[in-house]
């Protein structure tokens, strides 16, 4: 019985301690885009020197639409603890639902995002139909 106490005992503290480490490095949490300097820097972490001129981000913080000077659209979502992001072209699917658009890559790893961008999606929406590349 003593035996089975220390053991319980000990898992005890080691998930403490596992959880305070976690806290400690800053891992997990509530990761969102909350802000157009938050998207920048995670526009030119996923595409180096990616430098968006304007910037739709979801109301819930999940993802973004960025669009650069040389009409590039980067689509970027949460993935996990971090960021993925893909550059959209001609063959990107695109869904106007009211305030949602969703946007997929044709990529069946990164799949579709669902984007709230209010009475901005139209406009967005209008401007993926006319993607070149």
């Amino acid at each position: 019985m003593t035996a089975e106490l220390l053991k319980l005992a000990g898992s005890i503290v080691a998930i403490l301690f596992l959880a305070w480490l976690a806290r400690h490095w800053q891992l997990g949490g509530d990761v969102r885009i909350r802000t157009e300097d938050e998207a920048r820097a995670i526009a030119d972490e996923v595409i180096c020197g990616f430098e968006p001129v304007d910037i739709a981000i979801d109301k819930a913080g999940i993802g973004a639409l960025m669009r650069d000077a040389k009409g590039r659209h980067l689509l970027v979502r949460r993935h996990g603890a971090s960021w993925a992001g893909r550059l959209l072209d001609n063959h990107s699917e695109t869904r106007l639902d009211q305030n949602f658009l969703t946007v997929g890559t044709g990529e069946r790893t990164f799949g579709s995002v669902t984007l709230n961008l209010g009475e901005r999606a139209q406009y967005w929406a209008a401007g993926l139909r006319h993607l070149q590349v």
